[in-house]
């Protein structure tokens, strides 16, 4: 059976979703030489629009932070008076490696989809596979790289932006902006967030709020799937650095072992629903570790010197200080009970003996890492801060935040001159924030009403569902959107985060507006399967967001 690449066969694909095809034929990986060419195509798509001919001043690439150099892409729209909506999305995708034989066609979502469909009829299936091949046959759904994750956003905010410059007089401006780099440090959204005040004085703009374009999923029918999204979950990722006291494996009780420590340290964490968080009526996630490991490089029959572990910890209201505090009791508290177990059995071992050895316990002994980086000052002084100052650069280009965060920390407690047994504690990559828009007291309210009831009469109108939901799941550009970080919370981060490519500072004027997430659906995005259900996604979603925007923009008159 063959499907059908429409999901309506009497009425020709519609805007969006030919942009959405065409931009995912576009390959966009992260960090590659194509991320870096999107937005000069993206910028050549947009210029040929008769509306940005004659305003080619209003379209705009603009620079990012860091390195390798990327461009946002924004187009503005004008309309009546200051008041501003933003549309945003990312560009870049994950890797096709997961793809094999058929990465070649990842990004072909026609030929992908045909080609899924003989390799998974051809084959004895898992349950996931019976789902994609069912879903790829009805016709229902297109596969593709970055297609759901989030060419079809993308596609769905430049229709919206098309129909509202064709109004007379639209009711207010709306400025559409494409971010590289969503899929790693989220360096466009967050220059973004830092070019935006300049932008607005440079075309008199007064943002009343955003629109962010990600992507959901859902495995059952899309219910949960067609949603609006009032705010998106906050991610830390804590570590906990783990220094022993070495000893030979035939003499364990003269040293203490930094496996024991770390491995009560997962037990404490590793999905400890006690510390998910509840907000507006949703739990977050329970914790878990993305990395646990020995640091040794070879073999030797010593115990291990240094362990180390890593945890993805998502909330819903933990505040910066809240979750370090909490973090550094939880280690203390697994230190302490693995210290003492390991002198209870030393104490039984040396019974059974019948030495009468004596056993100590020793006590938990955690420290942040800020406070290791004052004793290393302390210790080695101003050569010693030259040292670590080097190490910070040499690393200065290394992508993998775990194993940078390592290396600094490994050196940082070297020059402390501090021995184990210790815990160390701290962040290891990018902070999150979590964002809501309850924390904008009654704006963020009229906001969420407006966008709400807009999305349910064009609900109505596609005879659909669409739900309000409170935290849009995955990571996202969300955190950044229109999110002014507290000042004592963007230094807590940086005293603790080692590695100082992964501490964000926002600039003094950053803007403060409601944002809500309004995308695609579909189901297995970052796999093989990732696909789009096409119906909703090309023709229900961008009637929602042109009716959300619209609304939203009348209001604020």
């Amino acid at each position: 059976m063959t499907p059908s690449l429409r999901p309506d066969n009497s009425r020709p694909m519609s805007r969006a979703g030919a942009l959405a095809i065409e931009m995912t034929r576009w390959p966009s990986v992260t960090g590659s030489d194509d991320e870096a060419a999107f937005s000069g195509r993206l910028i050549s798509l947009l210029a040929g629009l008769d509306y940005f001919q004659a305003r080619p001043a209003q379209l705009l690439a603009l620079d990012t932070h860091g390195n390798p150099p990327r461009r946002n892409v924004a187009a503005l729209v004008r309309g009546k008076g200051r008041h501003c909506l933003v549309l945003a999305g990312h560009y870049d995708t994950v890797s096709i490696d997961n793809y094999g034989g058929l990465a070649p066609l990842a990004c072909e979502p026609e030929a992908l989809t045909q080609a899924l469909i003989e390799a998974l009829s051809g084959k004895t299936r898992s349950p996931a596979e019976d789902r994609t091949l069912e879903d790829l046959l009805s016709g229902a759904f297109l596969a593709g790289r970055g297609l759901l994750d989030m060419k079809s956003g993308l596609a769905a905010g430049i229709a919206v932006l098309e129909r509202f410059a064709a109004l007379e007089e639209p009711p207010g401006n709306l400025l559409f902006v494409a971010t590289p780099d969503e899929e790693n440090r989220s360096r466009g959204m967050r220059a973004l967030r830092d070019s935006l005040p300049s932008l607005a004085n440079q075309f008199g703009l007064d943002i009343i709020g955003g629109i962010n374009l990600d992507a959901s999923g859902d495995d059952g029918d899309g219910t949960e799937g067609r949603a609006v999204y009032f705010g998106s979950v906050g991610k830390f990722s804590p570590f906990a650095f783990v220094s022993g006291r070495p000893t030979h494996a035939g003499y364990a009780f003269d040293g203490v072992s930094a496996h024991l420590i770390g491995a009560e340290i997962m037990r404490t964490m590793e999905t400890n629903s006690a510390l998910c968080d509840e907000a507006h009526g949703e739990i977050s996630p329970a914790p878990v570790c993305l990395e646990a490991r020995d640091l040794r490089r070879g073999y030797e029959v010593t115990t291990p010197a240094h362990v180390w572990l890593s945890f993805n910890w998502l909330t819903h209201k933990r505040t910066p200080p809240e979750l370090l505090d909490t973090f550094k009791t939880l280690v203390a508290g697994a230190m302490q009970a693995a210290l003492d177990a390991q002198a209870c059995n030393a104490a039984a071992f040396f019974e059974r003996q019948g030495n009468v050895k004596r056993t100590e316990a020793c006590q938990a002994h955690v420290l942040t890492f800020a406070q290791l980086h004052a004793q290393a000052l302390l210790n080695g002084g101003a050569a010693a801060a030259e040292r670590l100052a080097a190490v910070q650069q040499s690393l200065a280009d290394a992508e993998d935040p775990m194993a940078i965060t390592r290396q600094i920390v490994t050196a940082t407690l070297a020059e402390a001159g501090l021995e184990g047994p210790l815990v160390v504690v701290g962040f290891s990559t990018l902070h999150y924030p979590r964002v809501h828009i309850g924390s904008l007291g009654h704006a963020g309210e009229v906001f969420g009403t407006t966008i709400v009831s807009a999305s349910q009469r064009c609900a109505e109108k596609h005879a659909t569902s669409i739900r309000a939901k409170q935290f849009f799941a995955g990571i996202s550009d969300m955190s950044f959107f229109g999110h002014r970080p507290e000042a004592d919370e963007t230094e807590l981060l940086a005293a603790n985060t080692p590695c100082a490519s992964f501490i964000d500072r926002a600039q003094g004027e950053a803007l403060s507006f409601p944002v809500v997430n309004i995308g695609p659906w579909g189901r297995d995005y970052h796999q093989k399967w990732e696909r789009v259900h096409m119906d909703y996604t090309f023709n229900v979603l961008p009637d929602v967001i042109y009716e959300a925007a619209f609304a939203a923009l009348n209001d604020a008159g």
